[in-house]
């Protein structure tokens, strides 16, 4: 045949993406056609509408049928191709070789030995084809799969830049409802200090004179202090992290908590510098005080990284965290905050209060309330906090050097 024709006819078969015989082509409205993954690849990495990677024309569909004819054309030039290659003597051919390095032993039938090929005329079209077919489509799915990630990695930086665009929203509306709540509180101390004068003074006149105005100043200074105006709660949004949950699943490990129980009660330093548990007999009959359980986890995190959830859901004052793996055979034991890293809850009047140690921090995101989920780092020396309802970030420690080994932790009251 013309050379000019053969390349006519191979260009024809021959996918304008990848550059490649046909693998299960699909041809669009325009009349050009390209391999079916090529197409939706294109159209991922493109933006909306679909057009033709050609001819630039939109198409209005996205299911195409398998071009059958276009299919068979390009299966019949690529096993011809591979027939042309010539085999070598006294050793597997190079399609061979090539196969097991993409094949594997996916199918041992189409590897044979060259004794055998020689011997009995064996044609290695077929174990070529599928050598090269399987190339090519592992070539794809590589470019599909970095398109796949580069697409998640965009969505969560689109997600990152949303989430905190948030914050800075929400910062800036609790920071005026603050100035706001200032100056009104302002106001109100100016108002009262004006009433208390005039109190002051009605105190001095005739008892007459006081008994008449007495029920409309008592009015008066009721609705001053009915109408005081109310605190701001300056608690931000936990926002939820996309596949979060996900991802610290492949880090999942039992906590151990179950194992090592005994009732003791707790003391806390007013900056949670330090807390004393010891036996409930041992109970000092004065100072802060609760009835709770303490539990260190069985096992002990030297390296890698680990990730375990607590349910806290039944208790309104808890610490959950890591401390250092120390011997608790006293039943007195003091636990120094520098040493480990705790989440607190602490319940303060109708509220609570969420913090964390090492140094003492408030956190104004919202309370946990069923599982809290621990992130152990160890290689990078972080630990985080979760919550798992949310799948949101409650706090993140700074990178620590671990000069000694981690276990879990829990302090929970039972009242």
């Amino acid at each position: 045949m013309d050379p000019f024709m053969v390349q006519e006819f191979q260009s024809n078969v021959t996918c304008s993406i990848c550059c490649q015989y046909f693998l299960d082509p699909v041809t669009m409205e325009c009349g050009h056609s390209f391999c079916r993954p090529c197409i939706y690849l294109s159209w991922e990495e493109g933006s909306s509408p679909h057009c033709c990677p050609e001819c630039r024309q939109k198409s209005e569909k996205t299911n195409f049928k398998t071009n059958i004819r276009l299919q068979k054309l390009a299966t019949a030039v690529r096993m011809d191709r591979m027939s042309q290659v010539p085999s070598s003597q006294g050793q597997v051919c190079g399609a061979h070789s090539d196969a097991a390095g993409v094949l594997g032993d996916l199918d041992k039938n189409l590897c044979c030995e060259s004794s055998k090929a020689n011997r009995h005329g064996h044609s290695h079209s077929q174990l070529q084809f599928a050598a090269e077919e399987s190339r090519e489509y592992v070539s794809l799915r590589e470019e599909m799969i970095k398109a796949q990630y580069q697409k998640m990695h965009m969505l969560l930086h689109e997600e990152e830049e949303l989430h905190l665009q948030r914050l800075h929203s929400e910062a800036r509306e609790l920071l005026q409802q603050l100035q706001d709540s200032e100056s009104k509180m302002t106001q109100h101390i100016d108002c009262v200090k004006e009433k208390y004068k005039e109190l002051v003074e009605m105190c001095h006149k005739p008892d007459m004179e006081l008994l008449q105005n007495l029920k409309t100043e008592l009015e008066r200074a009721e609705l001053i202090r009915r109408y005081r105006p109310q605190p701001v709660d300056p608690v931000l949004t936990s926002w939820s992290i996309s596949g979060l949950r996900q991802m610290l699943n492949n880090f999942r490990v039992a906590n151990g908590l179950e194992k090592n129980v005994a009732s003791h009660y707790i003391i806390l330093s007013e900056d949670l510098r330090y807390q004393i548990f010891g036996e409930h007999h041992d109970a000092p009959s004065q100072g802060p005080r609760a009835q709770s359980f303490v539990a260190w986890g069985a096992p002990t995190f030297r390296s890698g990284k680990h990730y375990f959830e607590v349910d806290i859901s039944h208790s309104s004052n808890w610490i959950l965290g890591l401390c250092c793996d120390s011997s608790i055979d006293d039943p007195s034991y003091i636990i120094n905050t520098e040493v480990v890293f705790f989440l607190y809850s602490m319940k303060c009047g109708d509220g609570h209060i969420l913090s964390t140690s090492s140094p003492l921090l408030h956190h104004y995101v919202e309370r946990p309330v069923g599982l809290v989920g621990v992130f152990l780092d160890c290689e990078y020396g972080m630990v985080s906090f979760y919550d798992v309802s949310n799948s949101s970030l409650i706090h993140c420690f700074p990178p620590n050097s671990f000069s000694y080994p981690l276990k879990p932790f829990l302090c929970m009251d039972t009242q």
